[in-house]
């Protein structure tokens, strides 16, 4: 990057030190961050209505001269500022609530812009028009880059109006933007249809007609997602054609006797995705593949299969989990499959207690343990795995990159398989896990019911019906989202709610309750007395979104719906329709957005974990899906991956292309391309992965 393009916002003109730091909320510093600081929309102000052509009720802007300014004070005693303005064809009084210091900025003779709502006032008979949007503009009509064109209207913060940020980028435009090198061969660029990236960041801010606009949208956007699959295209060649690993030896005996003693058949899913992670492992390069599975669909068998052949060939395996429920949950099943193969297995959470945790440490690095399962624990600075063969890391997206990374640094390039019950959307397995394998279980057990779901809008309407399952035998949860009051979310605590169902409700059945802030033995041990059907509702918090598997719950009611996301209302659903009767799943709740409501809805429509993972990522966009550092997704400047995948797709394809001819961009027409991708440090992916 050109040193100018460093240069500090305050040295723009017209900016300063005080107004520096009002940018620097928008999280911009430099005059490279406003080039590329894009409009959030744009007006069309390219015809200037008159003000006698002004309609009621409508949002309008006109330009006129300041003929008379004047406060006001109303029965409220708030304060009004007026300013009547005239354009040669009418007069429009245009009013500003609050805001009377403007006396003092808003003088007469001043030619003025103003934009907002026209409101016939009766009392009047005059047009009047509420101030959304003003600026005091040049007497020379042609200085201002506010009229007669596309204006761009940017998103603001305290202390930034529109006029000072577009003065600010405009001055920027003229006088920086030519220090912005193009990373493109001219060839490349005709190949691809590319416009010029001075070009293009000139017409996203200042658009000369929609054309020029979209193909300046899709240079940046191209850009986002090239660079992207530059990285991900390199991180693959390198497991596929550089790294060693470990070859195993496939044929398992200690896994045709772990079949043998599952009470059921494995599905025709499970069983091709155990191949195809078998088939990695035979191989001398690394494993890397990425395994996505519904809720429900299986993955813990196809966990333990790898788990078999690492541990048979004499490596160990190693399981993280994000929770330490969850990892207690997998440790619990895995002990049970696995110790009567005689492999031993040990958990490392963070509760043990010191003694325990040290004992498992000793155990582990001594290499006489054979499968670790555990927490964030595992990738600690004291552990030490140095036989490790298989790394397994569940729930991937509540994982960074780097965590996922630093599980593979023990043993000697051990074999990785990530595995969701997250659905991932297409275009987010591209973005995310472009770099491994990808397997999903696309078939349920057989024998499972789908799950009905309801919305309701009052808890009343559940509670006879839950008696009735009550009454049947059948168990049933009760899910909020707190555990204590708060004042700010008028929300019922799990608590409170427990005391109620337990003594005024349900007193002739025993109600349990379990919720985060309680001791992991607390936990376990509702959880058993809850799976021993000495506990018939169990009113919880999330909890037990993951990993909580008691075939005879057939009922979730979950409250005050509208506060989780899908991803968590589809993990909790999936609680029930573990056995052979039909399950239910009831949503409580009174959204106030649209997009609350439209939550709740498609989860009536449909059980599909990927339907709703789509219809997830239109509402909420990539970074709010996944949490954009967490997950390692990189910040898109203008790419949306719903609107935009034609366009990945492409990126993807040219990526690939590249990296499989010259993989270290070293060839003179891929020289540019590659110190480009060298200052992408906002992407949050390996640094030496181009090295």
């Amino acid at each position: 990057m050109n040193e100018k393009l460093k240069t500090s916002i305050q040295y723009i003109k017209g900016v300063g030190p005080k107004l520096a730091k009002c940018f620097e909320k928008l999280e911009l510093y430099t005059v490279n961050d406003l080039i590329y600081f894009f409009p959030r929309s744009y007006e069309d102000r390219r015809r200037i209505p008159k003000i006698s052509e002004a309609k009621n009720n409508e949002t309008m802007f006109f330009v006129g001269d300041v003929i008379a300014t004047k406060v006001e004070t109303t029965k409220n005693r708030h304060k009004l500022f007026k300013a009547n303005i005239h354009d040669g064809y009418g007069y429009l009084s245009v009013v500003w609530f609050n805001q009377a210091f403007l006396e003092t900025t808003i003088m007469k003779g001043n030619r003025l812009f103003v934009s907002g709502k026209v409101e016939y006032n009766h009392y009047t008979g005059e047009y009047q028009l509420m101030c959304a949007d003003y600026e005091i503009l040049d007497k020379d009509m042609a200085n201002n880059i506010s009229l007669n064109r596309v204006v761009p209207v940017y998103n603001l913060t305290k202390g930034i109006v529109q006029k000072k940020i577009r003065m600010s980028i405009y001055s920027v435009l003229l006088g920086y933007l030519n220090y912005v090198d193009e990373f493109y061969e001219e060839a490349f660029r005709k190949q691809h249809k590319l416009m010029g990236i001075k070009e293009a960041l000139y017409n996203l801010h200042y658009p000369k007609d929609r054309e020029s606009y979209a193909l300046a949208k899709r240079r940046i956007v191209f850009d986002d997602f090239f660079m992207m699959q530059l990285v991900l295209a390199k991180k693959r060649f390198l497991n596929q054609h550089r790294e060693k690993g470990i070859s195993f030896n496939v044929d398992s005996q200690l896994y045709v006797r772990y079949l043998d003693s599952l009470p059921y058949s494995l599905t025709n899913a499970q069983q091709r995705v155990i191949n195809e992670i078998k088939g990695d492992m035979k191989k001398i390069h690394p494993m890397n593949r990425l395994v996505q599975g519904d809720v429900g669909s299986g993955k813990t068998e196809i966990a333990v299969a790898a788990i078999i052949v690492a541990v048979e060939n004499g490596y160990q395996a190693a399981l993280m989990a994000p929770t330490e429920i969850l990892a207690e949950q997998h440790y619990k099943k895995l002990l049970k499959y696995l110790e009567p193969l005689g492999i031993k297995v040990e958990l490392l959470i963070g509760r043990l207690k010191t003694k325990q945790k040290r004992n498992v440490l000793e155990y582990v690095a001594s290499n006489s343990v054979d499968v670790v399962i555990g927490t964030h624990a595992l990738i600690q600075e004291k552990v030490e795995i140095p036989n490790l063969g298989l790394a397994i890391v569940d729930e991937q997206h509540r994982f960074g990159v780097m965590q996922r990374a630093a599980l593979k640094k023990y043993g000697k390039n051990p074999d990785l398989v990530v595995m969701t019950a997250t659905p991932i959307p297409r275009t987010l397995s591209l973005t995310v896990y472009g770099d491994l394998d990808k397997s999903v279980i696309d078939e349920m057990p057989p024998g499972r019911k789908e799950i009905k779901t309801e919305w309701v809008t009052k808890s009343t309407q559940v509670l006879e019906f839950l008696r009735k399952k009550l009454k049947d035998g059948e168990q049933a949860y009760y899910v909020l989202p707190l555990v204590e009051e708060s004042e700010k979310l008028d929300l019922k605590a799990a608590i409170d709610m427990h005391e109620y169902l337990k003594t005024d409700i349900y007193p002739e059945f025993p109600v349990g309750l379990i919720h985060g802030k309680m001791k992991g033995d607390e936990k376990d041990n509702v959880m058993q007395m809850f799976r021993n059907k000495e506990i018939r509702l169990l009113v919880a918090t999330t909890v037990i979104e993951v990993g909580i598997d008691v075939p005879n719950a057939t009922v979730m009611v979950i409250e005050h719906a509208e506060r989780f996301g899908l991803s968590q209302l589809h993990q909790l659903r999936g609680r029930v329709g573990r056995g052979s009767l039909r399950s239910y799943c009831i949503l409580i709740g009174n959204p106030k957005s649209e997009d609350g409501r439209k939550r709740l809805k498609v989860m009536t429509e449909t059980t599909n974990g990927f339907k709703l993972a789509e219809f997830d990522l239109q509402l909420r966009g990539p970074g709010d899906f996944y949490g954009v550092k967490q997950s390692g997704l990189p910040t898109m400047r203008m790419a949306d991956f719903i609107k935009d995948e034609p366009l990945l797709l492409e990126a993807r394809k040219i990526a690939v292309d590249i990296i499989e001819i010259d993989p270290h961009l070293d060839g003179s027409e891929h020289k540019s391309i590659k110190k480009a991708l060298e200052r992408t440090e906002e992407y949050q992916f390996s640094k030496d992965a181009m090295n």
